[in-house]
């Protein structure tokens, strides 16, 4: 894989030796498995079977090379933000008057998340609702750089990014993310506004506001699935904000490792009834798997947590915000999000969909940035 940056942009193909892929099946082929569950289903983590069964599909029907080949068909480029190597694919409408349209992934995501959208957002039926698709891997994630010091926490990230849509020659853009991007995008609203356009988000943030509001029957639900969460599945959080080094030592090694911790991720945020390949089929979760394993980020992309969980600003943001609330991922109240976002023009509760739509329900994302953007346009 090239590693050339520069303070320009320089062309990126992916290629992963022959060599990586040879050592992942033989590590693949002798993992030693732990027992078996105790408790029925995942109560307990992903159940053996589960994890065993993706390990088989990933050695034996897998095709890295085609997805490979896939991502070497979009324009990729690096380049050097704050003195760091950054990734991205920048792919740029054919139709004159796109609107830049900046796209953060999260964890554990990468940017081949997108790969279904990026295609329809810059080339829709309507040239009216077309962009110029930028679509930057986080530091320490996918084929960027890993960070060598402290600091690369959302704040220094938002800077890199906004300096990121200048180089490009896009003074101003709009924003889309979730997950860690609903931070980085909230954080370009607060600290760029008059470069933004407009904001787009699925998992808005916001801070319980100090008066009482009168909640919906809807937002109640909403904060009940947010304190189960909290309760019963941040221990990966907990993890990462304090021991990523720690951690990187065991999904680096193994690849059955690095698979469950993400996988268990998929099946929990995922909106599914019980099978996970209703909503990401197993090649889609191996793409973002095999990123994280050919491109060695267990530590570096869990660091985010340690430079910014519980840390970010939820101070109030002024610039026209949409956010789609797919139902996998309802969790924070509506009235909690109108105080903080002053300007909240869009808000859709939709019927199907989780924490990953680019991956569960392409069409149905591609749809809601098109109506949020177009009348920002």
């Amino acid at each position: 894989m090239s590693t050339a940056t520069t303070h320009e942009l320089a062309p990126f193909r992916v290629s992963v030796p022959d060599s990586e892929l040879d050592d992942l099946l033989r590590r693949l082929r002798d993992t030693r498995w732990p027992e078996r569950e105790t408790e029925p289903g995942w109560a307990q983590g992903v159940p053996l079977e589960e994890v065993r069964s993706l390990c088989e599909y990933w050695a034996t029907s897998y095709d890295w090379r085609a997805t490979e080949s896939r991502l070497n068909g979009l324009p990729q480029f690096r380049t050097e933000l704050d003195g760091l190597g950054i990734h991205l694919i920048h792919l740029r409408s054919p139709h004159p008057g796109a609107l830049p349209l900046l796209i953060t992934h999260g964890w554990p995501g990468s940017f081949v998340e997108q790969l279904d959208v990026l295609e329809a957002l810059a080339d829709p039926p309507d040239p009216a609702d077309a962009f110029h698709v930028v679509c930057p891997s986080l530091p320490g994630f996918g084929f960027s750089d890993k960070p060598a010091t402290p600091g690369w926490g959302v704040p220094r990230i938002t800077e890199a990014w906004a300096q990121l849509m200048a180089r490009l020659g896009y003074p101003r853009f709009a924003v889309h993310g979730g997950d860690w991007g609903s931070y980085v995008g909230a954080t370009l609203g607060l600290t760029v506004p008059d470069q933004l356009v407009g904001l787009h988000l699925t998992m808005p943030v916001a801070a319980r506001p100090d008066e009482q509001l009168e909640l919906s029957e809807r937002d109640r639900a909403r904060l009940a699935s947010a304190q189960a969460t909290w309760r019963d599945d941040s221990g990966y959080a907990a993890i990462q904000s304090t021991r990523p080094q720690t951690l990187g030592y065991g999904l680096t090694d193994s690849p059955a490792g690095q698979l469950a911790w993400v996988v268990e991720k998929f099946w929990k945020w995922a909106d599914h009834a019980g099978d996970l390949t209703q909503a990401i089929s197993p090649d889609r979760m191996l793409d973002t798997v095999s990123v994280h394993w050919f491109a060695r980020t267990a530590a570096s992309s869990a660091r985010i947590y340690r430079e910014s969980y519980q840390k970010v600003s939820t101070e109030p943001v002024h610039v026209p915000v949409g956010c789609s609330i797919f139902p996998g991922n309802s969790w924070m109240p509506q009235a909690w999000c109108e105080r903080r976002f002053t300007d909240l023009r869009y808000w859709r509760d939709l019927e199907t969909g989780g924490h990953f739509p680019a991956l569960e329900v392409p069409d149905v994302l591609v749809n809601e940035l098109r109506t949020f953007f177009r009348p920002l346009r």
